[in-house]
């Protein structure tokens, strides 16, 4: 009987052990989930970024619409101006050896060509939450009567860090919250230009 007690009393002792120290690595999970999330989610709003800026350079202007940022990469072009020669040769100058050209290039051959799998249809969405980034576009009126184009991608913490802790993920959202920061990521500024910067930067 004494056998049996000591042989429970350690089966007992390994289980609560176990969870102490299962307890004291969930915050340690949890973040280290959150870095994951947040490095996939950040290169997707600099990819959204890099692709509303050639946008803007092609149509003067940003856009609010996924479909039409996919469909502008897919389908239409950008102008890039190539020099021949240099202007620091004279002579080359003088023979009028030395001009620029404007060509036509699609947008899918120039941007994301880094990428051996680029996905544009996947564009849009928070990795692996698969919920659709929010997107705003719009003029801002400024003193000097020129409007400046403006845009806005962003995801919640609880939209890009679903499936993880609830209360974890509720303790960020309040952290952010109390530092009067958005409570999640975002790139862009649709309340004042920032140069288009990301809230992690």
């Amino acid at each position: 009987m004494k056998t049996i007690l000591q042989v429970v009393l350690g089966i007992v002792a390994i289980v609560l052990a176990y969870l102490f120290i299962d307890s004291m690595m969930e915050p340690i999970r949890f973040n280290n989930a959150v870095e994951h999330r947040k490095s996939l989610v950040i290169q997707r709003l600099k990819d959204i970024r890099d692709l509303e800026v050639a946008y803007k350079d092609r149509y003067g202007r940003f856009t609010g619409s996924f479909d039409t940022l996919v469909g502008f990469y897919k389908f239409d072009s950008l102008k890039i101006v190539k020099q021949v020669g240099s202007w620091d040769d004279s002579l080359a100058v003088a023979k009028k050896l030395v001009y620029t050209d404007t060509i036509r290039i699609a947008v899918k051959d120039t941007l994301f060509r880094k990428y051996a799998d680029f996905q544009i249809d996947s564009l849009p969405r928070v990795p692996i939450v698969g919920e659709q980034f929010e997107l705003s576009a719009l003029m801002f009126p400024s003193i000097s009567n020129v409007d400046i184009p403006l845009f806005e991608a962003r995801t919640h913490d609880k939209v890009y860090l679903k499936g993880l802790d609830l209360q974890s993920v509720v303790n960020l959202v309040d952290e952010h919250q109390s530092m009067n920061k958005y409570p999640g990521l975002k790139v862009g500024s649709i309340t004042q230009p920032n140069n288009n910067a990301g809230n992690w930067e």
